[in-house]
């Protein structure tokens, strides 16, 4: 028997602890409760129907009903439900996704992959990986981890702690050591009053290298960072970043970690943000659009200087000691399997290039939006900023229920985003169609005008 709405929110409210949720006001509202998928479509369960113009958590990249991993998922369950890859087991569909995921990576240097099940589990796997590198090669106080502010790589213990947002850390007792901060490239947040973009990045590589040198280069093991900081906000890196960012890790013998858990995979335009970045990492983290979502599974890639490391450790522990019983599941990989093939035989980064010039236009043009500062993007990934004052960039005071009635206003108007502090993020599905996208701008440009009358009303602008 179907449960009615009502029965959703009574045993939900009873039984589960939602994440990234104000638990202590949830409660009057209960959940959206999300009953079937189309497409770049989702729908409720009394009948709503919303276009999905965050993925789900920026990962359902073939949408969601995608019958071709539906039947993949089916046939892998009738063959093997399930193996490990401990104590030199395998299993087919891990050994046929690894082929493909390094044929895809080869340019960028990776040559070995380890599974996990989560963007946290493979940024933590990375973590480790690192330690265990420069302990074999002899070099035991070269520890420390670099992360930016408002980066985020996951909430274990670690890669929260490696996440640069201060709630990730509230109450936790995070971050903990070996954890160095260093700034975020957002002209918008943090450039200083007549500096230009190129400028910044210059006084962010400058201090830097005062971090480095204050620390000492031989006690830093690695730099996190993500070709586009997603949670953060979307920042995306002005042109120089990265090319003025790596010559100097290289220099210091940091190892570069690219948390492509968001932008892999086409989001950016490019197969990974390290292409359209021109990004060479030491370790490559992957997940989400891996499987489109699916089902869990994420992967921790590496050079072969890496994994010789991780060899020699091996020899002298006499097992290499890390791995999760689902490391490599048969099922993940084969839908992971599945999703590749997709991606290539329906060129899905061409038709990310053919369609995001539309997306950024449109996204753009809500910069003439009076509730819209600036807005910022890259492929088919974007935010906007919202102001109550144009000229003074402040934001709504978090009780003038504004952003939450815009919150409300996006969903009434069939559509889901994300809220990101005063920013709201996009990242539809990379199939959506120009016509989608067009759909998607005119829901979204309802609902902004919906709130401009509504603080207006409240007195909440100027």
């Amino acid at each position: 028997m179907t449960r009615t709405h009502d029965d959703n929110v009574r045993e939900d409210l009873r039984n589960l602890v939602h994440p990234y949720t104000p638990l202590h006001a949830f409660g009057p509202t209960g959940p959206m409760v999300i009953r079937r998928g189309d497409g770049v479509y989702v729908e409720d369960d009394q009948g709503r129907r919303y276009l999905e113009a965050m993925s789900g958590l920026w990962c359902a990249a073939l949408g969601f009903s995608e019958q071709r991993l539906v039947d993949a998922a089916t046939k892998q369950m009738r063959d093997l439900p399930y193996y490990h890859l401990f104590a030199g087991r395998s299993n087919e569909p891990s050994i046929e996704l690894s082929e493909r995921l390094l044929r895809l990576t080869a340019h960028l240097g990776m040559d070995k992959v380890l599974y996990a099940n989560s963007g946290s589990e493979a940024n933590d796997t990375a973590v480790k990986l690192i330690w265990y590198y420069f302990n074999a090669l002899g070099m035991p106080e070269k520890k420390k981890l670099i992360a930016r502010e408002r980066g985020y790589h996951g909430v274990t213990v670690m890669t929260a702690s490696l996440t640069g947002l201060p709630y990730n850390h509230a109450d936790f007792d995070l971050p903990i050591g070996r954890v160095l901060r260093t700034g975020c490239p957002s002209l918008y947040h943090y450039g200083q009053p007549g500096e230009t973009e190129e400028a910044m990045v210059d006084r962010l590589i400058a201090e830097l290298e005062a971090l480095i040198a204050r620390e000492g280069a031989d006690t830093i093991a690695a730099f996190f960072a993500e070709p586009v900081q997603g949670a953060g906000g979307v920042i995306v890196p002005p042109a120089s970043y990265f090319a003025k960012l790596q010559p100097v890790l290289k220099k210091h013998g940091i190892l570069l970690v690219a948390d492509e858990v968001i932008t892999g995979f086409g989001r950016t335009g490019n197969m990974f943000g390290c292409d359209t970045y021109a990004i060479r990492p030491d370790i490559m983290t992957v997940a989400k659009a891996l499987s489109s979502s699916y089902v869990p599974i994420s992967g921790t890639l590496m050079t072969k200087a890496v994994y010789d490391a991780l060899v020699e450790g091996s020899k002298r522990n006499g097992v290499f000691s890390h791995g999760f019983t689902y490391s490599g599941h048969p099922l993940a990989a084969a839908i992971a399997n599945e999703t590749l093939k997709i991606y290539e035989e329906r060129d899905i980064v061409g038709h990310v290039k053919r369609v995001a010039p539309g997306f950024q236009q449109r996204l753009k043009a809500l910069e003439s939006h009076p509730l819209v500062s600036s807005t910022r993007g890259v492929g088919l990934v974007g935010a906007i900023e919202i102001v109550r004052n144009k000229a003074t960039r402040a934001p709504f005071a978090a009780d003038s229920g504004v952003l939450a009635f815009l919150g409300n206003a996006v969903l009434a108007n069939g559509l889901v985003s994300r809220p990101l502090r005063d920013a709201m993020a996009l990242c539809p599905p990379l199939i959506i169609t120009e016509p989608q996208v067009d759909e998607l701008f005119e829901k979204l440009g309802r609902s902004l005008d919906q709130a401009l009358d509504f603080a207006r009303t409240k007195g909440a602008l100027g």
